[in-house]
């Protein structure tokens, strides 16, 4: 799958920046029983394309291919992503719901692209300075259609 956004832009500047500055989503995939399963990750945006790693974090599966939302979306790659602003301040809620079509990033496959996204996560999650992401592969999701609700400034 090409992982580049189009040449037309869905994303407005504003969602753009809205999803720039966001430190997390919440990413809906789809189990194989049919019901949705909910994981918050990390995300870096280009274009029309969000990139999430796969990262070291303590987990039940040595291979990141054999996590569920891994599996999820090898199966079946319609998702969708939450991103929110609350406040006490009602007047500045918002948030941006975005359906895409996942795909696996493999570091062989576009190596220049997922070396980019690499250096871009570790810019924005300090976090990431000594996870071997370089190793892994990324998830990568092609925006196909965006809602936004309130302030996004």
């Amino acid at each position: 799958m090409h992982h580049r956004p189009m040449a037309t832009a869905l994303l407005s500047d504003g969602q753009r920046a809205f999803l720039a500055g966001a430190r997390t989503a919440t990413l809906a995939t789809i189990a194989p029983d049919g019901t949705p399963r909910l994981v918050p990750i990390c995300f870096v945006v280009e274009g029309d394309v969000l990139y999430s790693p796969l990262d070291e974090k303590p987990k039940d599966v040595w291979d990141v291919r054999h996590l569920a939302r891994v599996r999820d979306v090898l199966a079946r790659p319609d998702v969708a992503l939450l991103v929110h602003r609350w406040s006490e301040d009602w007047s500045e809620l918002g948030w941006l719901r975005l359906r895409g079509e996942a795909s696996l990033l493999e570091p062989s496959a576009e190596p220049e692209l997922h070396a980019a996204v690499v250096g871009a996560l570790r810019v924005k999650y300090r976090q990431y300075a000594d996870h071997r992401l370089e190793a892994r592969p990324l998830l990568a999701i092609n925006v196909v259609a965006a809602r936004a609700w309130g302030s996004l400034a």
